[in-house]
């Protein structure tokens, strides 16, 4: 396949970790990149032309799939929503064809939107989750995927008990072995879902298998008090660490109210805080100190946090991660900034190391948009394409050289 246009490529200037444009083309073969030509592309081609921009598939880091029918539940805190919204929409999970049909159709929304990566939730039902990550898997995205595990605080249909849990998530992941796209994620809801024995087995099993953990951390002051309750007054993040479950392919949902210690604790076991602006935004649970985490040296991820996050679009929601920037007061991420945290970042963060990026034998995950407004000769070009940016530009996106998604 022969793919042309304006490609948003690595700028290997700054290390790897700045942006440039350039008119070229790439030959894709075998669901990857097999070359990267710069300069006046030859030949007709497949996708694209000289008005397209070509970049790399989006990542969302954070997000539940027994969500996407629940987006716009308003005027909730965050454990109020979960009892009235979220549950009972994670307890239809139980049929597991439902379950693989949503998240099919899940699937869908997210390649119009140009998510081609992800990390997700799925529910505490055991069929239906290996339901769910086989649908993600053959419909072609890129994804981190677990089985909730609660055994308390939550209703009696969406808990087991804790050994139950524990073996059913270490089928989980072995169901999921060796698969080249798809990897099983080991994923307590969060600590006040979560006994102790429940955490520490979970955290076993990441070690054990190599798994990556997801779980949520310090989103509301009502979920930060219920925890200090349930754990005799133990800092949050000592509650996972005490269970083995952070470290390097650690992703925490939120990260908002954490102190200097907490933090430093994240950067030394060098776990990820998944920033999720929008989602913030919509429960009032407060807003995330980006530049605070960084200046500490945690390590980011960005994600939309369905259907606490209304937005599907992550080139909306990193716009939102810089104007929550802006409204703390921060020096906010440039718009470079902002989308390479939803292309090459968010990939780093999920140890990804061959998708995200624009670069011989990556995965050929791709988005094929066409900008209608003058973007080329603007003075920031990355600032003009993100502020200005339609989702209806995109024409085309590409999971492993596939096509999942075109416009008419």
């Amino acid at each position: 396949m022969l793919i042309t246009g304006t490609l948003l490529l690595p700028d290997e200037r700054e290390g790897g970790h700045g942006l440039r444009l350039s008119t070229g083309s790439l030959i894709v073969r075998n669901g990857r990149i097999a070359e990267v030509r710069e300069g006046e592309p030859a030949g007709r081609p497949d996708l694209g032309g000289g008005d397209a921009m070509i970049l790399p598939g989006f990542i969302d880091a954070h997000l539940h799939l027994p969500q996407f029918d629940s987006i716009g539940a308003d005027g909730l805190e965050l454990l109020e929503w979960l009892e009235r919204v979220v549950y009972p929409a994670e307890a239809r999970w139980a049929d597991p064809d439902f379950a693989g049909a949503m998240a099919l159709r899940a699937c869908r929304q997210l390649a119009s939107f140009g998510t081609t990566g992800i990390g997700a939730y799925l529910t505490v039902h055991h069929g239906a989750s290996l339901a769910a990550a086989r649908a993600v898997e053959s419909f072609g995205l890129r994804g981190i995927v677990g089985q909730t595990l609660m055994d308390r605080e939550a209703p009696a249909e969406l808990t087991r008990p804790a050994m139950q849990l524990l073996a059913e998530a270490d089928a989980f992941v072995e169901s999921l072995k060796r698969r080249p796209r798809i990897e099983a994620a080991i994923t307590p809801r969060f600590a006040i879902a979560c006994s102790p024995e429940l955490l520490v087995g979970a955290g076993a099993i990441a070690k054990r298998t190599g798994s990556p953990v997801q779980t949520h951390l310090a989103e509301t002051e009502a979920e930060c008090r219920r925890v200090a309750e349930l754990f005799g007054g133990t800092p949050y993040t000592e509650v996972y660490e005490r269970a083995g479950l952070l470290g390097e392919r650690t992703i925490l949902g939120h990260g908002i109210r954490l102190d200097d210690a907490e933090r430093a604790t994240l950067a030394r076991t060098r776990s990820v805080i998944a920033h999720c602006p929008t989602a913030n935004t919509f429960l009032r649970a407060g807003s995330m100190d980006r530049a605070g985490l960084l200046r500490a040296g945690v390590r980011l991820a960005l994600g939309s946090d369905v259907a606490g996050g209304p937005d599907r679009s992550m080139v909306r929601v990193a716009r939102a991660m810089l104007e929550v920037a802006k409204a703390r007061g921060d020096a906010p991420p440039t718009a470079a900034d902002c989308w390479r945290q939803i292309t090459a970042g968010n990939a780093e963060a999920l140890g990804w190391t061959d998708s995200g990026r624009i670069t011989p034998a990556a995965w050929a995950d791709l988005v094929v948009a066409a900008p209608d407004v003058p973007w080329r000769d603007a003075p920031d070009p990355p600032a003009r394409l993100l502020y200005a940016w339609d989702d209806r530009w995109i024409t085309a996106t590409l999971a492993a050289g596939r096509l999942v998604y075109s416009r008419g």
